[in-house]
């Protein structure tokens, strides 16, 4: 691989589906260690030689190497994986932000591949594929134990061409077949716009190589004629993208030469620190590269903010979120993230394929490792007025995911997702029916944010013959349960926006 090539990649935070991402000198690193095991090798090496001669099938050996690579990741966590040709290139594409396909972020559950999020203004999204959405056949090939990385092969494919996705929707009795014309998708990383009472409002739906220069450049454009009163930057259901990004992000709004995230693993070079930079007038923090040339106004490092979240916020996003809560200069609105804390180093094995394996976990500003448990908000709101809507596994339900040692995890404990209730209706982020922007604007301009509308939960639980929420009004929402410290009961903040920033107002 091209050194070109490897500085695209960069570090990579992609959520669910990635980490970190670096290429390191792991193979000499591993050769200063332990001596390679010869007796094992030698065994291997019989097996190979075994079926390859005796197997009731003729097997070429490129496929029996490439099983037996991707048997060594069976036991390792979800985040490790082999880099086949096709793998590789995606990777490389969706790093810059394009690719062919339908627009969709997937997860797995029940061994099926899960919609995460439809991308914005994507075939996917137009077609009316929804976030929650079980994927149970592609173009009527069961998906019943196919790996995440084949569905997104199958799901992939020149722009033009038509795949059919059969679909399990929660409270739809029969299954949904929808038939999606893929396209180019050209995923756009940041989206702005002026809220009422000079409230800007910018969404970032993943971060890419140009992620930083964006926000700069909308930024600027927001405050053109006059500094914003308040800002609410939106990393909901962003599973995250370059490192390089996120330490731009968090940059824009922090001052200089403080510390956004650390990394620890086993090889020195994964034990790194990573300070905040001016945006605009330095090099690229990682990788040397002259950054955006967007001068930043100065309101912005000072203006009262809010940083929305959820269950689909990972890896970059909860960087972002985890710098700007312990150095105090945002306060996190929403539920939950998805938390996941491990770094991932690219490795190339030959000019298309390579291996992504978990070599570090990084840790916020203060020494947090939200390894499964995610970053908690200052203000829990829930996704929708009526409760929760996103139903997602986290870091948590994953199998094989890295351990955090400061963290009791219950296994037992049940998902209250198929609890009977309504689904709440899909919104889109940043509009007239978001809620939770609804309650950030409340909190920057003083008035009263609520988790949840009690009227609305309770016409939610009304048609169901099962236990009601408490009387206070709590939501028990649709967002999988993991073994994290359970939400406090709905409570009404007050908030006074004043030249020092946004402070409480007692009762």
């Amino acid at each position: 691989m091209s050194t070109r090539r490897l500085r695209g990649f960069g570090l990579v935070v992609a959520g669910a589906l990635g980490g970190v991402l670096i290429s390191l000198g792991i193979t000499a690193a591993a050769q200063r260690g332990e001596p390679l095991p010869l007796k094992e090798l030698q065994q291997f090496a019989n097996v190979f030689a075994a079926i390859k001669a005796s197997y009731v099938e003729p097997v070429a050996d490129d496929k029996l190497i490439n099983d037996a690579i991707k048997g060594m990741f069976s036991d390792l966590d979800p985040h490790s994986t082999y880099l086949d040709a096709e793998a590789f290139k995606e990777m490389e594409a969706i790093t810059q932000g394009g690719f062919g396909g339908l627009g969709i972020e997937i997860g797995s559950e029940d061994g099926m591949p899960k919609v995460i999020s439809p991308i914005e203004d994507t075939p996917a999204a137009r077609a009316g594929i929804l976030s929650g959405d079980l994927i149970t056949h592609i173009d009527g090939k069961p998906t019943k134990g196919m790996t995440l990385n084949d569905a997104i092969k199958l799901m992939r494919g020149e722009p033009k061409t038509s795949i059919v996705l059969t679909i399990k929707r929660e409270g739809v009795e029969k299954p949904l077949v929808i038939t999606i014309v893929r396209d180019l998708i050209k995923v756009r990383s940041v989206r702005s716009k002026m809220l009422d009472n000079d409230i800007g409002y910018v969404r970032i739906a993943q971060f890419q190589e140009r992620t930083v220069e964006d926000l700069a450049r909308q930024l600027s454009e927001l405050g053109g004629k006059k500094p914003l009163k308040a800002l609410v930057l939106d990393l909901r259901n962003d599973p995250g993208g370059l490192l390089d990004g996120a330490i731009g992000v968090s940059s824009a709004f922090l001052p200089p030469d403080v510390l956004v995230v650390s990394t620890k693993g086993r090889i020195p070079s994964s034990n790194r620190e990573y300070f905040s930079k001016p945006v605009g007038f330095t090099r690229n923090p990682i990788s040397g590269e002259p950054a955006n040339r967007v001068r930043l106004p100065e309101w912005v490092k000072s203006i009262p903010m809010v940083v929305l979240v959820n269950v689909g916020s990972a890896s970059a996003s909860e960087i972002v979120a985890g710098a700007l809560q312990d150095h105090g200069r945002a306060k996190i609105l929403g539920n939950r993230t998805f938390g996941k804390g491990s770094v991932q180093s690219v490795l190339p094995l030959s000019e298309d394929t390579g291996i992504k394996l978990t070599t570090a976990r990084y840790y916020t500003p203060k020494g947090r490792s939200i390894q499964v448990t995610g970053v908690d908000p200052d203000i829990i709101v829930d996704d929708t007025a009526q409760g929760n809507l996103f139903r997602l596994p986290r870091e948590v339900d994953l199998q094989r995911h890295l351990i955090n040692s400061g963290v009791i995890e219950d296994p037992a404990e049940e998902s209250a997702a198929d609890d009977g209730k309504p689904q709440p209706k899909m919104f889109e982020f940043g509009g007239g029916d978001d809620y939770q922007l609804m309650q950030a604007v409340n909190f920057l301009e003083g008035r009263p944010v609520k988790k949840s509308d009690p009227e609305m939960v309770a016409k939610a639980d009304k048609p169901v013959d099962k236990p009601q929420g408490n009387a206070k009004g709590n939501s028990t929402g649709a967002e999988k349960k993991t073994p994290v410290k359970p939400a406090e009961a709905t409570e009404v903040l007050r908030y006074r926006i004043t030249p020092q920033g946004v402070v409480p107002v007692k009762p």
